[in-house]
């Protein structure tokens, strides 16, 4: 009789030359420093310290995507310290380097991490909300297209198609870029790992070498998720049709904003159910989600491998139960 899979609902994200893996009490970070060795750090707090409120349906989700800006970035940085020692080293600080340690003190990491989190989003509204608002307000000022791009059905379904091709295109060209070549490597080790754990198997590099790099929990699916969900959710919100053009760009870009927490809410509840879920239909729904993984993820090479299990092992409670999904 076949083992049944444990599906655990650990998970983490590549950061630069390492893995950071969250459970369900601890969150882990390893990174693969220059002269060859593992450096770990483990620190409290993980996916079960949520209470109450935080735990509810589309809720969840929505803390869960917060959560993932700012531990990601905090575990980014982190990495960056081991991948910036060589190149830093015997460099003078700089006089505005000085000054802000000199003010901030000790919670100067801090605020760069906030700051870039909040960059991030500024990037990521402009690029996935804001740009496909504008071309799509541009088609429909074009006269002859009226009796089609004056539907609300229009307005929000050309706007996804905008967004999926502008996301599409972004992957594919990041993923050209040798430094996100290998960050891609550590993201197909962090799906192999968690792979094997869920087989039930030692995690080896050798155990976790034969395990497939696609994972229908990944980030990279939850992304798509929320650009499908997002041309369902946005269908219904109102085109401003009675206000100046201007006027009418920024009404909707408020709008959607207002309901991107109730979009990434719905796409983790949607992603929670294709990753433990065996029916046909689901899984067909999480094929997408996969085969853009094409993009986010390489193959890892054994060096690789050892760093997401050493990051994985912290993150796995006493009690198995305790980490299902």
């Amino acid at each position: 009789m076949a083992k049944e899979q444990h599906i655990t609902s650990i998970g983490g994200q590549a950061v630069m030359e390492g893995v950071m893996m969250r459970g369900p009490y601890k969150t882990a970070v390893a990174v693969r420093k220059p002269d060859g060795e593992i450096a770990e750090k483990v620190d409290d707090g993980g996916t079960k310290t949520r209470k109450g409120f935080f735990k509810l349906p589309v809720i969840r989700g929505c803390v869960s995507f917060i959560d993932s800006l700012v531990i990601g970035m905090k575990a980014l940085m982190y990495s960056a310290e081991f991948v910036d020692l060589e190149d830093d080293e015997g460099e003078e600080q700089s006089k505005f380097d000085k000054w802000l340690e000199d003010k901030l003190g000790d919670k100067i990491k801090d605020v760069v991490i906030y700051f870039a989190v909040f960059i991030s989003v500024i990037f990521s509204v402009g690029l996935f909300i804001l740009l496909p608002s504008v071309l799509e307000s541009a088609i429909e000022s074009v006269k002859v297209l009226k009796p089609v791009t004056s539907t609300q059905i229009f307005t929000s379904g050309f706007e996804g198609i905008l967004r999926m091709l502008i996301f599409l295109g972004y992957m594919a060209l990041i993923s050209r870029m040798k430094d996100i070549k290998r960050v891609f490597e550590y993201h197909g080790a962090e799906h192999k790992t968690i792979a094997c754990y869920e087989a039930g198997e030692e995690l080896t590099p050798e155990n976790v070498k034969k395990y497939t790099r696609f994972h229908p929990r990944c980030g990279t699916s939850f992304l798509l998720f929320v650009m499908i969900i997002s041309i369902i959710v946005f269908a219904f919100l109102p085109r401003f049709d009675g206000f100046i053009k201007p006027a009418a760009i920024a009404l909707r870009l408020v709008t959607r904003l207002a309901c991107l927490p109730v979009v990434a809410g719905l796409s983790f509840e949607v992603i929670k159910l294709a990753g433990r879920s065996k029916n046909k239909c689901v899984g067909l729904l999480s094929k997408p989600g996969l085969w853009l993984q094409k993009l986010t993820t390489r193959e890892p090479d054994k060096s690789q491998i050892e760093v997401a299990i050493a990051a994985m092992k912290p993150c796995i409670p006493e009690n198995k139960e305790e980490d299902k999904w």
